[in-house]
C-alpha cells in the first residue's frame, strides 16, 4: 500500500477516468491565432480535469491529427494562452493540411504520464467531435518529446515526431542540473546564503522558501557578473563564470535558464511529486575542467539518491525503447537546453529493446531549443506521414533533400545535416554510480576520492 501511494502522489491523480463526454456540437469555436492560415476553424476551451486546450481544423483537411505534447514543465497554473502560444508555434502543421491539437496539462508542475493521460483526453474529444482522423500523428517538442516517446510506449499511434526532445529520461536526463546546482554553490556560496537555513542541494530549494525566479537571477549575477559586460565583471566574477561554465558545460547564454531548473523545477519534483524523497546522486562523479579541480571535488556537496524515489521517477518519464510505429526525431546539433547527445541515449534505448527498424533520426545546424525552421517541420512531418502510409522508410538524406521544396513556401533555411553523429550521452553528461557504473578515474584522482570518502568503495 505504501509503494501505491508514493506513485500516487508523484502522478497526482493520474489514474483518474477521461471526462465524460461533451456533445460534439457543443465544442466551443475560438477565433484563430493570426499565423493560422484563412478558412481554418479554431476551437478551445478546459476539460473537467482543468486542462485547457487548443484545436484547430483546417478548410483542407488531409484526414491526419497532429496531436501535440508540449515542453516545460510550466510550475504556474495552466491556462489558455499555454495552448494557443503552441497552437502560433506550430502553425506550421495547419498550413500544411493536419488538424492540430495540444493541451495546457491540467496542472503546472513535474508529471510526464499525468502529461500523457491530459493529451489523449485530448485525442479522444477530438475523436468524438469530428470523428477518428485517417491518421493520429505525436508530436513532442523539449521535454514534450520525453512525453510524447514515453506516450508511444503506452498507446497506438501512427507515427511520433519528436523535435529537440529531453529523451534521456528524467532519472539521467537531468543529471547536468544536479551538477550545476553543486558546482554554482561551490563556487558562489549563496544559493542558499550562509545566514539563510541550510538544505541539501538536490531538492533545488526548500520547500517554504520565497525565491522568485528574479532573485535567483540577482544572485547569479552577484557571482559571476553574467549580466555585465565581461571587462566590467571583477576578477573573481570572471573567474566563477569560467569555472562554472567549463566544468558543466553549460552555455553561458541558457546558464540562468539552467540554474533556474535546478532550482524551482527540482523543488516541485522533489517535494509535490515524491514527498521530499531525494531522485538524484553525484556520488562517484570527478568534477573537471576548472582552475583547481582537487579543491572543487573535495569541497562539492555529495548525495546519494533514495532507490525508491528513482524508481517512482523513472515509472513516471524513463524510456524503454519499446516503441512499434515509425518514430523520426529532428534535434539542433548546438542544442543549448536539451544537448544533442540525449538523441544517443535514446537511440541506445531503442536499439537495446530491439526496435531501431522504427527509427530515423535528423539533426540540423541550429543552436536554437524552443523552435527549429519551418521548413524542416514540414519536411520532417511530410516525411514521417509518408513513412506511415507507404512503410517506406526516410533517411537523412531523403529528408534533407526533400526540405528545399517546402522552403520555396516557408523561407525559413534548411539546415539538415545528414551526417551528423552525436557523441554519447555519456561524453556530455557524467555518468552516475548504480545502473550506469562508477566512471573511470585515473590513479591519482582515485586516491584523493577514497582518502576522504573511505567508506565509499571505488574502483579506479
Amino acid at each position: 500500500m505504501k509503494t501505491v501511494s508514493l506513485i500516487a502522489a508523484l502522478l497526482v491523480g493520474l489514474t483518474a477516468v477521461p471526462a465524460a463526454a461533451a456533445a460534439a456540437d457543443q465544442l466551443p469555436a475560438v477565433a484563430c491565432p493570426d499565423t493560422i492560415p484563412a478558412e481554418t476553424t479554431c476551437y478551445g476551451g478546459k476539460d473537467s480535469n482543468g486542462a485547457y486546450y487548443s484545436i484547430a481544423v483546417p478548410r483542407n483537411w488531409n484526414g491526419t491529427l497532429v496531436l501535440h505534447a508540449h515542453g516545460g514543465p510550466d510550475l504556474g497554473a495552466p491556462t489558455q494562452e499555454r495552448s494557443v502560444d503552441d497552437l502560433k508555434r506550430w502553425s506550421v502543421m495547419v498550413s500544411e493540411g493536419y488538424a492540430w491539437a495540444g493541451s495546457s496539462y491540467r496542472r503546472g508542475g513535474y508529471g510526464t504520464q499525468m502529461a500523457i493521460l491530459d493529451t489523449e483526453n485530448l485525442r479522444a474529444q477530438f475523436t468524438r467531435s469530428f470523428g477518428k482522423p485517417k491518421t493520429t500523428l505525436l508530436h513532442g517538442q523539449s521535454w514534450g518529446g520525453n512525453i510524447a516517446a514515453k506516450a508511444a510506449e503506452q498507446y497506438k499511434y501512427d507515427g511520433v515526431l519528436l523535435t529537440n526532445g529531453v529523451l534521456a529520461g528524467a532519472t539521467r536526463g537531468y543529471n547536468y542540473r544536479v551538477d550545476l546546482r553543486v558546482v554554482y554553490q561551490y563556487y558562489c556560496g549563496n544559493h542558499p546564503r550562509p545566514t539563510e537555513p541550510q538544505y541539501p542541494l538536490w531538492m533545488g530549494l526548500r520547500k517554504d522558501s520565497t525565491m522568485t525566479s528574479s532573485g535567483l537571477r540577482a544572485r547569479l549575477q552577484e557571482c559571476t557578473g553574467i549580466e555585465s559586460q565581461p571587462q566590467e565583471r571583477t576578477a573573481q566574477q570572471a573567474q566563477n563564470l569560467k569555472d562554472i561554465l567549463a566544468v558543466t558545460g553549460v552555455p553561458e547564454r541558457t546558464l540562468a535558464s539552467h540554474l533556474n531548473f535546478a532550482t524551482f523545477t527540482f523543488r516541485d519534483i522533489v517535494h509535490n511529486r515524491l514527498g521530499g524523497r531525494n531522485p538524484f546522486t553525484n556520488l562517484g562523479v570527478w568534477y573537471s575542467g576548472s582552475h583547481d579541480d582537487v579543491a572543487l571535488n573535495l569541497g562539492v556537496e555529495r548525495f546519494l539518491a533514495d532507490q525508491s524515489a528513482v524508481r517512482d521517477l523513472s515509472y513516471d518519464s524513463d524510456l524503454t525503447g519499446e516503441i512499434k510505429v515509425p518514430v523520426l526525431t529532428m534535434h539542433a546539433i548546438n542544442d543549448p537546453t536539451a544537448f544533442v547527445e540525449h538523441e544517443s541515449a535514446y537511440k541506445a534505448s531503442v536499439t537495446n529493446a530491439g526496435k531501431a527498424r522504427y527509427l530515423v533520426q535528423t539533426f540540423t545546424q541550429e543552436s536554437e531549443h524552443s523552435s527549429l525552421s519551418n521548413s524542416e517541420y514540414a519536411a520532417a512531418v511530410s516525411a514521417l506521414s509518408t513513412w506511415v502510409h507507404t512503410g517506406r522508410k526516410p533517411t537523412p538524406a531523403s529528408i534533407a533533400a526533400a526540405c528545399p521544396a517546402f522552403d520555396e513556401k516557408y523561407l525559413k533555411g534548411c539546415f539538415f545535416e545528414p551526417g551528423f553523429q552525436p557523441n554519447s550521452y555519456e561524453s556530455r553528461v557524467r555518468p552516475r554510480i548504480g545502473a550506469y557504473g562508477w566512471p573511470a578515474l585515473t590513479e591519482f584522482q582515485a586516491k584523493i576520492w577514497q582518502r576522504f570518502y573511505p567508506n565509499v568503495g571505488i574502483a579506479p
